[in-house]
């Protein structure tokens, strides 16, 4: 699948300046994002992290999910670091678009789980490609991640395509009373890492 680099410019943010580089997904017309802090194409680990774009939550500051405290906590972490890469997806609602994501929302709110939810409306559980990862990646000069995520699916992916992964940092952030399914059914149906927390919510 191939990922086309357009340009790169400075971000200015609260917890510093990124560089933000822009690339074009020709067959989809998504365009996607990687936010660079420091020299990440020196051949060491670079922490980073996959973020797929959530509007509710990293915009409009949803609690259904912990999408936007994560993205925070990442670009935090990063900037404490002084270097990293934060990739930003366009692939909203585990890649079955915004507005079948609300309408994912509204089973959601008549008693589905957010897996369930999707695969009423006729999707898989996770619908993600992260193959678009890599000449992402390889244009930036970064062979090896210490990857800020919960998800081994990540882990699995990156290594399939010939990222290396030399450390997986847990990114436990924001749950709160209105995501605790969410995350329970992250655990115990989409393997995510979350400890014992919400493992036992799962019936």
């Amino acid at each position: 699948m191939p990922v086309t680099f357009v340009a790169s410019s400075q971000l200015p943010t609260q917890w510093g300046t990124f560089t933000m580089h822009g690339f074009l997904e020709p067959g989809t017309g998504k365009e996607h994002v990687v936010l660079t802090m420091g020299d990440v194409a020196d051949g060491q680990p670079v922490l980073g992290r996959l973020h797929s774009e959530c509007l509710t939550g990293d915009a409009l500051f949803s609690l259904r999910c912990d999408c936007g405290f994560q993205l925070e906590a990442a670009l935090k972490a990063i900037a404490a670091e002084g270097r990293g890469a934060l990739l930003y997806l366009r692939q909203e609602g585990r890649g079955i678009g915004l507005m079948n994501k609300i309408r994912a929302y509204h089973l959601q709110d008549n008693g589905a789980d957010t897996v369930e939810a999707n695969v009423q409306l006729g999707f898989g559980a996770d619908q993600r490609d992260y193959a678009i990862c890599k000449p992402m990646l390889d244009h930036l000069g970064i062979t090896s991640l210490k990857l800020l995520t919960n998800n081994p699916r990540k882990v699995n992916a990156l290594k399939d395509i010939g990222i290396g992964v030399a450390d997986r940092l847990p990114l436990q952030f924001g749950q709160n009373p209105h995501n605790s399914k969410y995350l329970a059914t992250k655990a115990g149906k989409l393997g995510h890492l979350l400890g014992n927390l919400h493992q036992a919510e799962v019936e």
